[in-house]
């Protein structure tokens, strides 16, 4: 592969959730290139997996699609945590549940031609009570769905979700041997 080399990064907005940066490329002909360049803190996707083998869904209102989604808990890192430690907060704040047991699945780029950031992707297992508040800006429902249910979903397109199909992707083969 060739190298590309960042030559400029010029901020353009700051907002509360991320930054825009008008970021300029030399490709590997010489020529120069402008990128939008979306700055996004990294994040997490749980699969959290009840006692009854259900994985616990969040239906929420996106204002990006202006619908409601039916989402894996997941949120973005506070500054100085580990993933495993947002992984732990989020399944909390999202379900009222904490995990006994957490393993990294994996981890991906969103949206890596325009945005910087990297999820992580983590099965929930061991579940018990212990809530944590939403967010102020979350008005979530609880769906818990049969692992089964969940892959022929998936296969009808009801889940429209990019971090929640990437995240049951990885989890698909540890999820359908139990």
């Amino acid at each position: 592969m060739q190298d590309y080399e960042i030559t400029g990064r010029e901020p353009v907005y700051a907002g509360r959730a991320f930054t825009v940066s008008r970021v300029t490329a030399r490709m590997p002909d010489g020529g120069l290139h402008v990128y939008d360049l979306v700055d996004h803190p990294d994040s997490v996707t749980v699969v959290p997996v009840d006692e009854r083998g259900r994985i616990i869904f969040v239906r929420q209102f996106r204002v990006g699609p202006q619908v409601s989604l039916l989402e894996l808990p997941a949120g973005v890192f506070n500054p100085e945590e580990t993933p495993e430690v947002c992984a732990a907060r989020e399944v909390r704040e999202e379900t009222g549940m904490a995990a006994g047991a957490l393993e990294l699945l994996g981890s991906y780029y969103l949206a890596p031609g325009y945005c910087s950031e990297k999820n992580y992707a983590f099965l929930a297992t061991q579940l018990y009570d212990a809530p944590l508040a939403h967010d102020e800006d979350e008005f979530l429902e609880i769906e818990p769905v049969p692992v089964d249910e969940v892959f022929a979903m998936v296969d009808r397109g009801e889940i429209e979700d990019g971090k929640t199909l990437a995240a049951l992707l990885l989890a698909r083969r540890r999820l359908l041997s139990a």
